[in-house]
């Protein structure tokens, strides 16, 4: 959390400035939440188990 609060500054900017949503801004920022990333790979894994089945 600590390394996401220093980058506060950037993100507000990127939303303002580039109209970014704070999700996407992390993304450039390559400071994706955590929690986002985890998700996002339980998605991908449930998906190629339904492949096999």
């Amino acid at each position: 959390m600590t390394e996401k609060e220093s980058y506060l500054m950037a993100i507000d900017m990127l939303c303002c400035h580039l109209g970014l949503s704070k999700e996407e801004a992390q993304k450039q920022l390559g400071i994706e939440d955590q929690s986002n990333i985890e998700s996002q790979i339980a998605d991908t894994q449930e998906a190629l188990m339904g492949l096999y089945r």
